[in-house]
């Protein structure tokens, strides 16, 4: 909507778009103040229009939340001068936008007790651990091609997983419509979600609720083994805050993950995390 009359093309035009960035770029290093342009998003999330703007402007913010939830996220996902992997998370009140100092507390603030197919993950959201609750629903399917409804994570990588649970955990999941959700409305895209969201499956699968106290992270590879991934000590800890006290974790982050109040169950193999999971 914005335009220069200098310029015959229309707005949201190339040439425009350009012209008016460059006219405000001059503007706040002249002036030397911050300038916020707002820009429209698609549906999957990426700048309406040229990606010109991206590429001109100093930092990219992306105010993520649903319109029927009252949590949002501010992420970084260009900056300039600074890190791209921290994160702001916000809650819409009748008196506007306040800051949640301890968001993992309101994930998890409704988790339900003694219900299958629930698990709870120590995220990381830039440098910021986060409990979050991964929920899974796995049923028998009364339609030709079974169902798969993934909302939070990347619906790629739970049917990579499903195809691993066939063929390394021996678990039939071609018959059976299978749904997988991250509460709060949280996106993830880190591998260190896969055992989790594994596990959530396979106690869904199996109808047996997992223990209250016990968190798991961990990438699952195509063999069927867990792999390492980073930030484990804090993603530990934040666990330990809170009160969980068993963590399934890759053998190889064992060694430096360890926090007092925490029990480490190290495993390098799928099969010995849903074991391990099972037993309690």
């Amino acid at each position: 909507s914005v335009y220069t009359s200098q310029l015959a093309a229309v707005p949201g035009s190339v040439g425009q778009i350009r012209e008016c960035a460059n006219e405000f770029l001059r503007l706040s290093k002249g002036h030397n103040v911050p300038i916020f342009l707002v820009g429209h998003v698609t549906k999957d999330g990426a700048i309406a229009g040229p990606r010109l703007l991206e590429h001109l402007v100093d930092t990219v913010l992306y105010f993520e939340g649903e319109g029927r939830q009252s949590l949002r996220i501010l992420r970084a996902v260009k900056n300039r001068f600074g890190s791209t992997n921290e994160i702001g998370v916000f809650e819409m009140r009748e008196s506007g936008l306040h800051e949640v100092d301890n968001p993992s507390a309101l994930f998890l603030n409704e988790r339900p007790a003694g219900v299958s197919g629930s698990i709870v993950l120590p995220a990381i959201e830039g440098t910021r651990p986060l409990l979050v609750e991964v929920q899974a629903l796995v049923g028998d399917s009364h339609a030709g091609s079974p169902r798969r409804t993934v909302t939070g994570l990347n619906p790629g990588r739970v049917s990579l997983l499903l195809a691993v649970l066939e063929k390394r955990a021996g678990l039939h999941f071609a018959d059976r419509d299978v749904f997988v959700n991250v509460a709060g409305g949280v996106k993830l895209d880190e591998p260190a979600v896969d055992l989790a969201a594994a596990l959530a499956l396979v106690s869904s699968f199996r109808e047996r609720p997992l223990p209250e106290d016990l968190v798991a992270f961990g990438e699952v590879g195509l063999a069927g083994e867990v792999r390492a991934v980073d930030m484990a000590r804090q993603r530990v800890a934040e666990a330990a805050k809170f009160g969980f006290k068993r963590c399934i974790v890759p053998r190889s982050c064992a060694k430096d993950a360890k926090v007092p109040g925490a029990e480490l169950l190290s495993v390098d193999r799928l099969t010995q995390a849903i074991e391990l999971a099972m037993e309690f």
